[in-house]
């Protein structure tokens, strides 16, 4: 038996997914959040059932996909006493029975958190992440972990999106011969798949926005604190966050609310209770009308057809009453002195920070443990290697000036000379641009990583601020999103705009294999 099936089909779980025939399947596929409360409302679905009919989707539409890495013994519980709680009127709020897959790179107590290493194969955590125990004090059914791009793509400059030594390759559901970018790739995928009725991702730098790109979904990075990063396994404190992967602006919405709130134990979420909202319930779908919208323009590189679907969203977008405003000329610091500075120093000492707390059976503590085990291991090396780690082993640690130089240029040019300025020099309220192009193909001999082109991620991510992206259309049947780009603890305002657009334009593709395949 391989490693996947040892991890995600346990004999329980074979036992439920064999009973479920497909007559007795309520039909999941596309339905969000919303459809399915007023379906547990008038009474036409249990939340039981529902899972069963993902658990039984999950099996059919996953085998060449391979997105889901781990299934949940205990899901069908979790349904039951949502259930009884329905029956009794004592349901939890909107999230009561939903169904919800994690990225394993996030602690959910009972499976193992992994982030694809087989380093990390006896890593049972003694108790969920704070922001998993909030999905579970919502009433959400956690079916089980996604795959990834091992350590959140942290290992290799030259690395495989969707690869995990623990569970092979995540294809893009849209073409199974592309990527599904990373490194939330599992997370991407499944919820273009209607595996779940949502998924979590998290980013560093594009992790949750480039895979929604590339796999046709909404994705939202939020502000660096507005959730707790306490229990998942790090990249790096000053850019980490986990983000909503969803089909629908308003499921991303009301996932975030349940997401969001201040964490004792990770002090960049101080003022988070401050911040959260209700998301879902500040949606407006004339949100565009009159809002002063800055177009990146300077961002330049993309490929015509790429550009010709973003001409059209920005016509869609006038027509929605939004005034655009080029912005033609801006440049950013040059921040390639610092390369991989910042990020090199933080995992080595956040990974350390993150193992402590591992159990005993998980032997290695340190990253130069990681790199020895990794070459005792041929599996982990046998795609591609660890050179970032390599760099990152060098760092001397968090009072280096270099580091301290280079984390306080790097935030400031991106945040208030970057981001900020351009929002108050042009008075507009969000900045808008391609999230990306198109799925670009899986290519393991050069180490492809993602789609190419340009990226929206970059200044967001290193500032710390909100990115949402929403489908925008489609290139030869390969989805591509916009991406709003806003300051700090701006989420409402960027969910709000993007569900106006997402209403106007309903731009939003289904997977169905075969984009990208043109005979000649």
């Amino acid at each position: 038996m391989t490693i996947r099936k040892q991890l995600a089909w346990t004999s329980v779980l074979a036992v439920i997914l064999a009973a479920c025939s497909p007559a007795s399947q309520y039909p999941v596929a596309e339905k969000s959040m919303t459809d399915l409360s007023a379906e547990f409302a008038a009474g036409k679905v249990t939340s039981e059932q529902l899972t069963n009919s993902y658990l039984a989707r999950i099996k059919t539409e996953d085998k060449q996909v391979n997105s889901v890495l781990a299934l949940n013994p205990k899901a069908i519980d979790a349904a039951k006493a949502a259930d009884e709680r329905r029956k009794a009127g004592k349901s939890l709020g909107p999230l009561d029975g939903m169904t919800i897959l994690l990225k394993d790179n996030i602690d959910f107590a009972g499976m193992p958190t992994t982030a694809g290493s087989l380093a990390l194969k006896e890593n049972f955590p003694a108790k969920s992440s704070p922001m998993v125990k909030r999905l579970e004090d919502a009433g959400m059914v956690i079916l089980g972990k996604v795959n990834l791009s091992e350590w959140a793509n942290f290992r290799s400059n030259y690395s495989t999106s969707g690869w995990t030594g623990v569970a092979g390759l995540t294809r893009n559901p849209y073409d199974l011969a592309r990527t599904p970018s990373g490194s939330s790739s599992g997370s991407g995928a499944a919820a273009a798949l209607s595996l779940a009725g949502v998924t979590i991702g998290t980013e560093t730098n594009g992790s949750v926005t480039s895979p929604a790109n590339s796999n046709g979904v909404v994705g939202l990075k939020p502000t660096v604190g507005l959730v707790s990063r306490t229990g998942i396994v790090p990249i790096s404190h000053n850019q980490d966050t986990a983000g909503p992967m969803t089909r629908t602006v308003t499921d991303a919405a009301a996932l975030l609310t349940a997401m969001a709130g201040s964490d004792p134990a990770d002090p960049a979420t101080a003022e988070a209770d401050a911040h959260k909202a209700d998301y879902a319930k500040g949606l407006n779908r004339e949100s565009l009308k009159g809002a002063r919208l800055g177009v990146l323009r300077f961002m330049k590189g993309y490929t015509p057809k790429t550009t010709a679907v973003y001409d059209a969203a920005l016509e869609a977008l006038k027509a929605q009453g939004a005034v655009l405003v080029d912005i033609n000329d801006f440049k950013f610091a040059d921040l390639s002195k610092y390369g991989q500075t910042i990020l090199n120093t933080d995992f080595k000492e956040d990974v350390k920070a993150y193992l402590v707390n591992a159990p005993a059976a998980v032997k290695t503590r340190t990253l130069a443990d990681l790199i020895a085990f990794n070459k005792a291991t041929p599996r982990e090396l046998l795609v591609f290697g660890q050179d970032r780690w390599e760099a990152a082993e060098k760092t001397t640690g968090f009072d280096d000036p270099l580091y301290k130089e280079a984390l306080e240029v790097s935030q400031r040019a991106t945040g208030p000379e970057g981001i900020d300025k351009m929002l108050k020099d042009y008075d507009v309220v969000a900045l808008i641009q391609p999230t990306g192009e198109p799925a670009s193909l899986i290519d393991s001999a050069t180490g492809l990583r993602a789609s190419g082109g340009p990226s929206a991620a970059g200044a967001p991510a290193v500032a710390g601020y909100p990115h949402l992206t929403v489908p925008m259309g489609n290139v030869t049947g390969l989805p591509v999103g916009l991406s709003f780009i806003g300051p700090k603890w701006s989420e409402q305002t960027l969910l709000s705009l993007g569900y106006a657009f997402e209403q106007a334009t309903h731009a939003r593709i289904v997977p169905n294999g075969k984009a990208g395949k043109m005979e000649f």
